[in-house]
């Protein structure tokens, strides 16, 4: 729970500093659109997927919280109360998606940003399972996972862009530079149809920068 409880004090020392210093050394920073561009191009496929090739979720650094456990702590706006076993008990958070406030756990989910199956789809299926592991608990990047209500990460499943945005308009430029980022950080391709959709979508958001690490 010590480390636990550092990360915690870390993140919000962090939130303090100007962007420039928070951002990862070896972070890159560019816009939406060339994002977009630079994303690798091949067709999708689905075949041999299944949930359980990608083990979540773990304690990778055995502090006895676990990866959901993990994010809800950074995610909420106040200190949350932790219970035995690491169970998150109170704290409030704010589902993006769909710009609600949330009090309890239980009405959220943890989303990856590119759904599982999605990252099947564009490259995973070649990838060890040590590696699918590390991207279904990757907490080194705070937009690969997502605390959000229940109901829309239900609603997204596992589609991509082309097929479902977050029902929040205030969302959407913010959700396609999480996606496009997540999917540039792991070296993950588009489709024809998803690179097109993303264009279109990215329209609307002439602004926006985003930044990655790669993996």
């Amino acid at each position: 729970m010590i480390n636990t409880t550092l990360r915690t004090v870390a993140a919000a020392a962090l939130a303090l500093l100007p962007l420039a210093a928070a951002t990862p050394a070896h972070a890159n920073t560019v816009s939406l659109h060339d994002g977009i561009e630079a994303l690798p191009r091949a067709a999708e496929s689905r075949d041999g997927y299944e949930r359980t090739k990608f083990k979540h979720w773990v304690d990778e650094d055995r502090d006895g919280c676990n990866t959901r456990a993990e994010v809800l702590i950074a995610e909420s706006r106040i200190p949350a109360e932790i219970g035995p076993g690491c169970r998150i008990l109170a704290g409030e958070w704010f589902s993006y998606y769909d710009q609600v406030h949330v009090s309890g756990p239980k009405g959220l989910d943890i989303d990856h940003m590119v759904p599982l199956a999605e990252a099947w789809d564009s490259g995973a299926s070649q990838w060890t399972a040590k590696r699918r592991e590390s991207y279904a608990n990757d907490l080194g990047a705070e937009r690969s996972l997502v605390a959000v209500t229940a109901k829309t990460n239900r609603s997204k499943a596992d589609q991509d862009p082309a097929q479902w945005m977050p029902p929040a308009a205030e969302a959407r430029c913010t959700y396609l530079s999480d996606w496009v980022s997540t999917k540039l950080r792991w070296n993950l391709t588009v489709d024809h149809t998803e690179r097109n959709a993303l264009r279109d979508l990215a329209t609307t958001c002439p602004d926006t920068d985003m930044e990655y690490e790669p993996v």
